[in-house]
């Protein structure tokens, strides 16, 4: 056997590190998404879901809620949404439960997708650990709240933000990309276009902020000079300010019903907020700037540096424009009923994709320094401790925000439910008349063990508005603020008042049924009691 000598590898760069195949990265994304799952909970009837929830089950069954309808069925006046979950159950044949929970699992795993999208353009191949930590934070601050905007990052539960917002990550990803000129030529236009059109098919406000963030996103990463891109960013700004000015000028006059109801979103106005509301604001930008900081060192800068000064220019017009159209003492709140702090959470979308990538690459770089096994042992467990506490910590507040509802609540379990508000809808759903119109106490979604479980959405039953879910939607609907006052004024301290000034306040609306607190004293008959809560019939 002929012996050939071995080449010498001396003096030869280290060949470059292999990408990752697609294979690997469905099987990553597809752990992280059940990671998600597991740790932030899963509540689909509730705050939001439920509101949603109430949509589809009337567009599927349009003879539910004959009473009060509007609350219903306001919101599908702009959104596919609903029509095309109903569409998917009448197809598959699945029960609704089945259906919401098998789309949370998709809007999970679709924003982890767009946020590794954007990743993989920030940082070339071969960084996919770099990748695989900015995707992993992404997953552990899955439930952050959104400064206090009232929003939080992604909800345990579908609303129609749970699709529109990946497919606004997955429109900035596409505008990471280069636009040849002809741009009509360009596919990844093209694909950005269509992400914002089924954003805007879906939730046409945050689409709205997307289009507007992909605006600026392009501006900070067009080779332009500074001077250049200045005067861009205040032409930006300056649009911004002028259209807020033109709706303001032009806004309808506002009935006192509908100031009230705007009076309750007192997240709506800047000068009500507590002041650590506010670092929520300026945290997110200080941090990206930091960011920006940390991968001017590497190769992969240009682009994650325009991404963040995107962040920073949409956050701080979106600022502006509330601090300068968004006040409680003005006479019209039109401006206001847009939220542009909204946009705020795509930034808080990117901040941790950007963070999770830039902590493992400022640890990899101080690992490269080699100063000893011990050291490079704990800047290697550093991202997986960011990650690990911060899931930890999320879904131990999630935990807490639900505390009388299963952590996972899955098709089948509602019946075994220890919530015993919950278990008073079943009841309420099971044994009451479908045209039944019922009375709850005005915040009964604020009270302490009710986990702000949706009466609509569980009861399958009419109700007077409530203050809070329904006070939401009449103050962004004016001609539903009339309504909205009188129904949430007849059920104030609804328990604590005696039969008569109940029956006072309730009979002229047409209520035939009340849920009550156990311990409310009433004549009525109530032939359901679980001490906690209790249903009671409203006597002719």
């Amino acid at each position: 056997m002929t012996s050939y000598p071995q080449e010498s590898n001396a003096g030869k760069p280290a060949a470059p590190p292999r990408a990752w195949s697609r294979n690997k990265w469905a099987a990553l994304l597809l752990v992280l998404t059940a990671c998600t799952f597991l740790v932030h909970g899963y509540h689909p009837f509730a705050e939001d879901g439920g509101l949603y929830a109430t949509g589809i089950q009337y567009t599927l069954d349009p003879a539910l809620f004959p009473h009060y309808t509007d609350f219903v069925t306001e919101h599908l006046r702009f959104s596919v949404f609903a029509p095309a979950v109903a569409m998917l159950v009448r197809v598959t044949q699945l029960s609704l439960s089945s259906v919401l929970l098998l789309l949370d699992l998709l809007s999970i795993w679709w924003t982890l997708f767009a946020g590794r999208q954007i990743l993989r353009r920030v940082f070339p191949a071969g960084h996919e650990l770099a990748q695989l930590a900015g995707v992993a934070l992404l997953a552990a601050w899955w439930t952050l709240p959104v400064a206090g905007t009232s929003l939080i990052l992604m909800d345990p539960y579908v609303t129609a933000r749970s699709f529109s917002t990946p497919l606004s990550l997955l429109a900035i990803a596409f505008a990471l990309d280069d636009w040849p000129w002809p741009w009509m030529r360009s596919r990844s236009l093209l694909f950005c276009v269509l992400c914002l059109l089924g954003a805007a098919e879906l939730h046409p406000l945050m689409a709205a902020y997307g289009f507007g963030f992909v605006v600026a996103l392009r501006v900070s990463r067009t080779q332009l000079s500074w001077k250049t891109r200045i005067g861009a960013w205040l032409a930006l700004a300056g649009s911004a300010v002028v259209l807020g000015a033109v709706l303001q000028a032009f806004a309808p006059s506002e009935s006192a019903a509908l100031r009230i109801a705007e009076a309750t979103r007192y997240y709506w106005f800047l000068s009500q907020w507590q002041w650590y509301e506010w670092t929520g604001l300026i945290g997110p930008l200080l941090i990206l700037i930091v960011v920006t900081v940390v991968l001017r060192r590497d190769a992969v800068s240009a682009t994650a540096t325009a991404l963040c000064r995107a962040c920073v220019v949409v956050g701080v017009i979106a600022v502006l424009n509330a601090l300068l159209f968004v006040r409680a003492s003005a006479p019209e709140h039109f401006v206001a009923r847009f939220q542009v702090l909204r946009v705020y959470l795509l930034v808080y979308a990117l901040m941790p994709v950007l963070l999770g990538a830039s902590i493992y690459q400022l640890c990899e770089n101080a690992r490269r320094r080699g100063r000893s096994r011990f050291v490079d042992g704990v800047l290697g467990l550093m991202p997986i401790l960011a990650v690990t506490v911060s899931a930890c910590a999320m879904g131990y507040v999630q935990r807490q925000s639900f505390p009388m509802s299963p952590h996972l609540e899955l098709p089948g379990r509602a019946a075994r439910s220890a919530n015993l508000w919950v278990q008073a809808f079943l009841w309420v759903q099971a044994n009451t008349p479908r045209d039944a119109l019922f009375a709850l106490d005005a915040k009964y979604v604020n009270t302490e063990g009710e986990d702000a479980q949706n009466f609509r959405a569980i009861a399958m039953r009419s109700e007077l508005p409530d203050y809070s879910k329904d006070g939401g939607e009449a103050s962004i609907t004016p001609p539903l603020a009339e309504a909205w006052q009188q129904g949430a004024a007849a059920q104030d301290g609804l328990s604590e008042l005696n039969d008569n000034v109940r029956d006072e306040r309730l009979r002229p609306l047409g209520v035939t049924w009340m849920v009550l607190h156990a311990d409310a004293v009433t004549a009525h008959p109530c032939p359901y009691d679980n001490r906690t809560v209790k249903v009671c019939g409203l006597l002719p």
